[in-house]
């Protein structure tokens, strides 16, 4: 019968049957952001991200912990270099420095699939004004040329998340997609540089971003549930702004002549606090409506096929910047103590919903509030509270927000509290002048949380968040005489 005993058909048949239904890694990926006070150790986060079923993680670093709980877990990673790396990285030496202690030795000892090196993050956004336009490129095709060198040019891929502000559309329609005219010098070399090497454009978009900049957006449109007025673009019709969106982008790459470079959404979420459109119904609504979009493989009108994308992102974190506004601290589907925030279905899970973090330690059940005899017109209540927001957070405290309803008593004990549980419930983080007090009675109420906080996470090559009782008296000492 000989070495093949069917036909060439058959075997032609079953190769083709091996690369469709082999098992690879799909479905949906998460942003894994540590710009926390207090992160929840990565062995959970690792546990939690497997719970759930997701199989792709995107890093904004290349933590030496986080990679190292990544090891064996099988899951596909996206390492990253920071902003301010990027003029470090124009040095070829540099770069392949970095490959081997962040890439190589964590493939090569930890068993970590490290699939991409994402080179920047949105370097080419409209409010660096210009900072990272000379040094990006370069330091891709350093890293790239590294890679190679380090035999992993085939297993690991370079790219750049960029924000859907790098393309506009010059008739507001999709059709209409190009790079915008004053970086297009710019973007037109790194996707020439993408497509060569066989690289993935990587997109973040943000509807939510949309409704919070112009008060007049289509609210319908942010959503997928097909209640918007529809987008006619020569026949094509578009009923969410993601789709639209996207097929932006994927005009502005043909009109570039390169059609054919993969997209991959790097961030897309809504968040649940901080603004009067972030909160969990919104995000829930969001959030599902996407996954349920994307499920079925379809793609969009212009790019049909399935959508690699990772949401924004996994776990809140408290001490990411405020400047674009309140709710940066909270795109989190899950709490920063690893909690779902709300009904999510990622089709991953038997339960068809979120998997808690397992084995968080809490410190103890204890809270920081306003002392009930201080009163309202004391003068240090103002500079108190400015001095606790200052060093805290209390993006959830304003219109609209979860902790909207709270009074004035109430609102100043959030303030003394978030305070209190980032320095580790110390008892020095709850004096303010003598105007508050520990309770052990749970201060929450409705849709307000009044946080406790997770036991710090020091690890190898972790800095110690929140500050010794040394330091702490000292800058306390500095307020009151200053």
């Amino acid at each position: 019968m000989g070495l093949f005993p069917f036909s060439k058909s058959f075997w032609v048949l079953f190769l083709l049957a091996l690369l469709l239904f082999s098992p690879t890694v799909s479905g949906i990926g998460a942003n894994w952001g540590t710009q926390s006070t207090h992160r929840l150790p990565p062995e959970i986060v690792v546990r939690m991200l497997k719970d759930n079923g997701i199989q792709k993680v995107k890093l904004f670093d290349a933590d030496y912990d986080t990679l190292k709980a990544l090891g064996k877990s099988g899951l596909e990673v996206m390492v990253g270099i920071p902003n301010d790396m990027l003029s470090t990285m124009g040095s070829l030496k540099a770069a392949e420095k970095w490959v081997s202690k962040n890439v190589s030795v964590h493939m090569n000892d930890n068993n970590v699939n490290i699939r991409y090196v994402a080179v920047g993050n949105e370097p080419y956004l409209t409010t660096y004004n210009g900072t990272y336009l000379r040094t990006t490129l370069p330091a891709m095709q350093n890293i790239q040329t590294a890679l190679i060198k380090a035999g992993l040019g085939s297993q690991v891929k370079v790219t750049c998340p960029l924000n859907a502000d790098v393309y506009e559309s010059s008739n507001t329609f999709p059709s209409g997609g190009d790079f915008r005219a004053e970086i297009h010098g710019y973007v037109s070399p790194l996707v020439k540089f993408l497509s060569d090497n066989g690289c993935p454009f990587t997109i973040n978009i943000y509807p939510f971003i949309s409704l919070y900049i112009d008060p007049n957006f289509p609210v319908e449109y942010a959503f997928f549930d097909g209640n918007a007025t529809p987008l006619n673009d020569g026949g094509t019709i578009y009923t969410n702004m993601f789709d639209a969106n996207h097929d932006t982008l994927v005009w502005a790459l043909q009109k570039n002549g390169f059609g054919n470079v993969p997209i991959i959404i790097g961030e897309i979420g809504w968040p649940t606090d901080g603004d009067r459109n972030a909160n969990a119904q919104l995000a829930q609504r969001f959030n599902q409506g996407f996954m349920q979009h994307i499920s079925g493989g379809k793609g969009t009108p212009m790019r049909p096929g399935p959508v690699d994308a990772y949401l924004f992102s996994l776990i809140d974190e408290d001490a990411k910047s405020i400047q674009p506004g309140n709710f940066e601290r909270h795109w989190g589907i899950l709490t920063y103590d690893g909690l779902p925030k709300y009904s999510l279905n990622l089709g991953t899970t038997n339960s068809g919903s979120l998997v808690p973090a397992r084995n968080v330690k809490y410190l103890e059940r204890k809270w920081c509030v306003l002392k009930p005899n201080a009163k309202l017109d004391d003068p240090q209540i103002a500079p108190s509270m400015s001095y606790a927001c200052g060093l805290a957070d209390c993006t959830s405290l304003g219109y609209q927000t979860s902790c909207g309803g709270l009074d004035a008593r109430g609102n100043i004990s959030y303030a003394f509290n978030s305070y209190y549980q980032i320095n580790n419930q110390l008892d020095d983080a709850c004096k303010f002048s003598g105007l508050a007090t520990v309770t052990k009675s749970d201060p929450s109420a409705g849709t307000c949380r009044f946080g406790l906080m997770i036991e710090p996470y020091y690890g190898g090559a972790q800095q110690k968040h929140g500050y010794t009782k040394t330091a702490l008296a000292l800058i306390l000492f500095l307020w009151t005489i200053l």
